[in-house]
């Protein structure tokens, strides 16, 4: 009986555990991204809609973003481990969470 009531109690513990690390306090920041961008990515690439100046071959951050196969984790997951093109930004797992959301705020 004893046992049963230990094992709800540590299911329940981990349902718990599980919902509060689904919670939004614990998703990307889109506006450090956009810091981000600002301080790594404007030099070759148009990180927002108000910049005009053209970068290059590296495409605009909206053009990205409107991909038909846009998806924010997998590009999180690119800028882990850049093109040789790309300077080497050395981001963590969450900055390049917030980088990616960043540029899915710029589709339409």
């Amino acid at each position: 009986m004893l046992e049963g009531r230990r094992l709800k109690f540590a299911s329940a513990a981990v349902c718990v555990g599980a919902a509060l690390l689904a919670t939004p306090s614990f998703s990307a920041d889109a506006n450090n991204g956009r810091r981000i961008a600002f301080r790594w990515c404007q030099p070759c690439h148009v990180v927002a809609e108000t910049q005009t100046r053209p970068t290059g071959e590296a495409p605009p951050f909206a053009e990205i973003a409107n991909r038909p196969d846009f998806d924010s984790a997998r590009l999180a997951l690119f800028l882990l481990d850049p093109h040789p093109k790309m300077p080497d930004m050395s981001l963590t797992r969450f900055e390049a969470g917030d980088l990616a959301a960043y540029v899915k705020t710029l589709a339409k």
